[in-house]
């Protein structure tokens, strides 16, 4: 059995994978990025995610865990001297046993796949990466099909991201795409094969209170922008708007909390339909 490699200095390879930390356009080049953590890390797996690395303390012991992942996945193996493993892990309260370099799947709408159920949350030019991951995390506790992230926006596979989905980005399609034409042509072909898509945007402004509003037919649900909200040319693509009614001071939400709110009451509301 050939010896596992070590790396104890800052060498070229260490170099390459901090990058991956903070620059979005090596992520892309690469099509990797980096994951810790046992929960995230088990549902990659679970879910058939590619891993093309795991990285492990070169001087701890392992846990049980730690010992059978290395055992069963069979992909390349580096041992890490865990001061260098502390600043891949971003130099949290603990350092990771394991950081797993996974790879970068395609942004192909073709991922989320769309039914007589569909419910799927579109996130318009998000400059939050931990907004991408708190309303991954939300459309996947609340049984939505995708998430998609359009225009100039923050890296769904940025670490902030990656660290506040728990997982839920293995378990959920979440795809970029440039604009929204890319998302209005898909939903159009869903249409023409059968499936009357609706397009929901949220807005404090909109047509009817969200639990007023039926959200038990195919839904895509539209978050804007966290500081201009939906762009213009998403309005004017709505179907609905509808409003998250508020009675204290405050006159809006942040979007991953307004998105949770309303994904929360379309998941109510089909329950309900579903035991009538």
């Amino acid at each position: 059995m050939a010896a596992v490699p070590r790396i104890t200095s800052r060498n070229a390879r260490f170099q390459q994978w901090e990058a991956l930390l903070s620059n979005r356009n090596k992520r892309q080049r690469s099509r990797e990025f980096l994951v810790q953590g046992v929960r995230p890390i088990n549902i990659a797996i679970e879910h058939g995610w590619p891993i093309q690395t795991l990285i492990f303390d070169s001087k701890r012991s392992l846990s049980r865990w730690a010992q059978e992942l290395l055992r069963s996945v069979r992909v390349d193996q580096v041992a890490m001297a865990p001061e260098l493993l502390a600043e891949l892990g971003e130099k949290n309260a603990e350092t990771p046993e394991i950081i797993a370099v996974m790879e970068i799947p395609e942004d192909d709408l073709g991922r989320v796949k769309v039914g007589p159920d569909f419910l799927g949350v579109v996130f318009d030019r998000p400059t939050s990466p931990g907004n991408i991951g708190s309303i991954i995390r939300s459309a996947d506790a609340f049984g939505a099909d995708g998430v998609i992230v359009t225009g100039h926006a923050a890296d769904v596979y940025d670490p902030k991201s990656v660290r506040a989905s728990t997982g839920s980005l293995f378990a959920l399609p979440s795809v970029r795409v440039p604009s929204h034409r890319e998302v209005v042509v898909w939903v159009e072909e869903q249409r023409e094969q059968g499936c009357p898509v609706r397009i929901v945007g949220t807005d404090e402004h909109g047509e009817a209170d969200v639990f007023d509003f039926d959200l038990t037919g195919p839904t895509l649900l539209l978050v804007g922008n966290e500081t201009k909200g939906l762009s213009a040319a998403w309005r004017e693509l709505c179907d609905h708007m509808v409003r998250i009614p508020m009675t204290g001071t405050a006159s809006s939400l942040n979007a991953a909390n307004a998105s949770t709110a309303v994904l929360y009451e379309a998941a109510r509301q089909r329950i309900v339909a579903a035991r009538r």
